[in-house]
């Protein structure tokens, strides 16, 4: 892909209200982004499947949710109030700040000088309560997996989950970048979904290998396409301080090869510095008899907003369709934001819109992501779906109404019943009868 398929892609997003810039009617707030009707489905869409994966489907998995706001300690302990920074110039002449890994010698803004690098925190700092001094200071939590390592006492008290187990979480997380650039993928505010699954000491690398082909299938189930997203061993010295070996899942993003995902063996370093910190016991029984063990984790962690644009890049189609250029997201089914659409052949014919209305809130008692469409003629209804991705169109012609003098001129009372349903992939039509539609579109 190209800068300029990025850019259509940018465009599409908030002409279909996918995504839009945030705070954009006075003038935005760099590193933010709100997702619209259309996005908030695919976005769920996707956070769903995840869960129904890695969650629902599995008896060796319970899920959290934690407060975005802990006490201050959980962040000291963890590390990242002392070494969770960027890198930091800031240009002599301009005044601007960038990422010092980002740029080169000069400011790409004004060619001025820069000054020494120094060390930026990215967390966002706050006060909890009328209070206003040290012991009052929070943050926003810059990753998920904090509130999941302070809960891990209260699970296992709960519900004694045996080794190997995993703890999942769904939420937001937020980080003071100093550079966010290109959409959705490196911003201030975003979602990620994450599992800390707690192993033996002795056999992370089993559970390791396992997370390492379930991040394969779970973009596989999502539609992103395998031979875009590479694998890269995270050598010494590069890796975070708490890991012991990190793959990236690095995607052909339309601006570079940027990662996408990651999987780390993070020891048992949280759990133990947890431990001191508090002077809570972390440790578990594993077995009758043994001795307690605080247990090691590995740690497969997903962006919520990184996996929404590479299905957008996947996705992203331009074709020829009956003579005419078009362009169409190709979502599969599972993550499609809707699932149909339901059009009436003409909207000024009230027999036709009360039988479209039927079949529409039929198909919505069972699929909900279903959409109404009868602006325009069919022609700009199909491309209108095309482009924001729907799978399945359905039109209610005379022939379903069992009067074909109308529609086909032909005595065929086996249409009767029957509705037109369009492959936006191939363009290709069919009848179908209206008790299949359900089984058709899901």
């Amino acid at each position: 892909m190209t800068d300029a398929s990025m850019e259509k892609i940018v465009s599409l997003a908030k002409r279909r209200g996918f995504i839009y810039p945030g705070s954009e009617i006075y003038g935005g707030l760099s590193g933010t982004w709100d997702y619209g009707p259309l996005g908030v489905e695919l976005k769920n869409n996707v956070k769903q499947l995840w869960w129904r994966m890695f969650v629902q489907e599995r008896d060796d998995m319970c899920g959290l949710d934690a407060a975005i706001l802990m006490n201050g300690k959980v962040w000291e302990a963890s590390g990242h109030v002392s070494g969770f920074s960027d890198p930091l110039v800031e240009c002599k002449k301009c005044k601007r700040r960038f990422r010092a890994d980002q740029v080169e010698d000069k400011c790409p803004e004004c060619t001025g000088a820069f000054g020494e690098v120094r060390q930026f925190n990215m967390m966002f700092k706050t006060q909890v309560g009328a209070t206003d001094d040290a012991s009052s200071v929070s943050y926003l939590r810059p990753e998920t997996a904090g509130g999941i390592f302070v809960n891990f006492k209260n699970i296992v008290d709960s519900f004694h989950p045996k080794l190997p187990f995993g703890i999942a979480q769904i939420g937001k997380a937020f980080r003071n970048e100093i550079a966010p650039r290109d959409f959705v993928f490196r911003v201030r505010e975003f979602e990620q979904m994450e599992i800390e699954y707690f192993v033996r000491p002795t056999e992370w690398e089993d559970a390791f290998e396992e997370w390492r082909k379930n991040v394969h299938a779970f973009n596989e189930a999502v539609g992103i396409p395998s031979s875009a997203v590479h694998e890269l061993e995270v050598p010494d010295g590069e890796r975070a301080h708490y890991s012991k070996r990190t793959i990236d899942f690095e995607f052909d993003f339309p601006f570079g090869r940027k990662e996408l995902y990651g999987l780390a063996y993070r020891t048992d370093f949280d759990l133990s510095a947890h431990s001191q910190s508090s002077g809570v016991d972390l440790k578990v029984i594993d077995k009758e008899g043994e001795a307690p063990i605080t247990p090691h984790v590995v740690e497969p962690s997903f962006g919520v907003d990184r996996t929404v644009l590479a299905i957008l890049a996947s996705v992203y189609t331009e074709d020829e369709l009956g003579g005419e250029p078009r362009t169409f997201l190709k979502f599969n089914k599972a993550v499609a934001p809707i699932k149909a659409a339901v059009f009436p052949l003409l909207k000024n014919k009230p027999e036709l819109v009360a039988k479209a209305r039927e079949i529409y809130n039929m198909l919505k008692k069972e699929v909900p992501q279903i959409m109404w469409d009868d602006n325009g003629n069919i022609g700009k209804r199909y491309r209108r779906q095309d482009e924001i991705g729907t799978p399945y169109c359905i039109t209610v012609d005379f022939d379903t109404l069992g009067d074909p003098s109308k529609n086909s001129g032909q005595e065929n009372l086996e249409l009767k019943d029957t509705v037109t349903i369009r492959d936006r992939d191939t363009g290709e039509q069919e009848r179908v009868s209206i008790d299949s539609l359900v089984s058709r579109i899901i």
